[in-house]
């Protein structure tokens, strides 16, 4: 993917459509996902140049910022993020298997992105705040030693606003649990 994505989740309904809108009407940006998520929440994830990404998730702070719960700016999201939200990727190697929850939408993302950069591991998939009292969890797989320094520096990017909740390691999962991941 070599456009840049954005976020911006918020508490409620209408200043997340409000945002939304002033995001569109900033800069030339596409809109990926603009919706309602548990409990309540609003979540709108733009496209496009990363000038223009940042221009419209600037102006959706500034604006809306007393309603914002978190954003986030990635300038070169891995290729991987946008179909693990929508679905689960296609793996190729089933090795350990690395689960992380954060409490909000936007920390996952960015903790995800991080993940996938870090070591040589596959993102599996993202579920984001959907019958999850808004929290959000990944799952990847890899060597167990690639997953750990994934999650560990997946951890310490949601983790800079406290978004963290808890992560795990299973070095060898059994073949029933891979079936009900995947």
């Amino acid at each position: 993917m070599s456009k840049a994505i954005g976020m911006a989740e918020y508490q409620t309904v209408s200043a997340g459509i409000k945002a939304a809108d002033l995001m569109i009407k900033t800069a030339e940006v596409e809109v990926i996902e603009a919706q309602v998520v548990c409990p309540g929440k609003y979540i709108v994830i733009i496209t496009g140049e990363l000038s223009a990404v940042r221009a419209s998730v600037d102006a959706a702070e500034s604006t809306l910022g007393e309603k914002m719960i978190d954003k986030f700016v990635l300038g070169n999201p891995d290729e991987t993020l946008l179909p693990a939200i929508y679905g689960v990727n296609e793996v190729k190697n089933k090795n350990a298997l690395g689960t992380m929850e954060t409490f909000n939408v936007a920390a996952m993302i960015v903790a995800a992105d991080a993940a996938v950069k870090t070591a040589e591991v596959e993102l599996i998939e993202m579920r984001l705040a959907r019958g999850m009292c808004g929290k959000s969890y990944m799952l990847i797989t890899g060597e167990v030693a690639a997953v750990t320094a994934a999650l560990e520096n997946a951890e310490k990017a949601a983790g800079d606003k406290g978004m963290f909740l808890d992560s795990s390691v299973i070095a060898n999962p059994d073949e029933k649990l891979w079936e009900t991941v995947m």
